[in-house]
């Protein structure tokens, strides 16, 4: 649920990732507008948006248990300056919105987000991204386990498998957040100011 302390994150929306999702069987080409509406949403309502971005630093030790990420680095994904790491100019951030880089799964890996979300105030947030068994679960779980209401906008997410996207927004999710479309979410937003 959507409170007077929300923050929308937006996560890992980035070109190089968007391209491979594009690619998926989980493919849905009216994400980013759904996205953009959220945006332009919470924006009119002045509910902070925060971009969660993944970037790897070239050096970055990766363990073999972290195949993905070995992978990613190897393909020369996810490099900070790149212009594939850039957050997709569809939804791209504008002037008063804050990016967040994280290094590993959930938006709080690495980052500073913590810091940002307490220093505003914020006790709430929605959430949406690609992939939703990436960054969305690792971050619900973590902002779960740090007391954040939440609430995940489950046609702002996206995962290469849309078997998995349904399990996790209908029957994991709705455990510890409201899972709701990106349209009823901003039924319930007051007007805008």
């Amino acid at each position: 649920m959507t409170t007077a302390n929300s923050a929308l994150l937006v996560m890992d929306v980035q070109r190089d990732i968007v391209r491979i999702a594009d690619g998926s069987p989980g493919a849905d080409p009216g994400l980013l507008p759904r996205l953009r509406r959220a945006i332009d949403a919470a924006r009119a309502r002045r509910i902070p948006v925060i971009y969660v971005v993944i970037e790897l630093r070239p050096d970055t030790r990766v363990s073999p248990r972290h195949q993905g990420l070995t992978s990613a680095l190897r393909a020369g994904l996810f490099k900070a300056g790149e212009p594939g790491t850039a957050i997709h100019d569809a939804v791209a951030p504008q002037e008063g919105d804050t990016v967040v880089v994280k290094r590993r799964g959930s938006a709080f890996s690495g980052s500073d987000l913590d810091l940002v979300l307490r220093t505003h105030g914020v006790d709430s947030l929605v959430l949406a991204g690609i992939a939703t068994s990436g960054v969305v679960l690792h971050t619900v779980c973590q902002a779960n386990d740090l007391d954040f209401g939440l609430t995940v906008l489950a046609d702002g997410c996206l995962d290469l498998d849309p078997g998995t996207h349904r399990f996790l927004t209908e029957k994991l999710f709705p455990q510890w957040a409201d899972v709701v479309t990106v349209d009823d979410w901003i039924k319930t937003l007051p007007q805008a100011r």
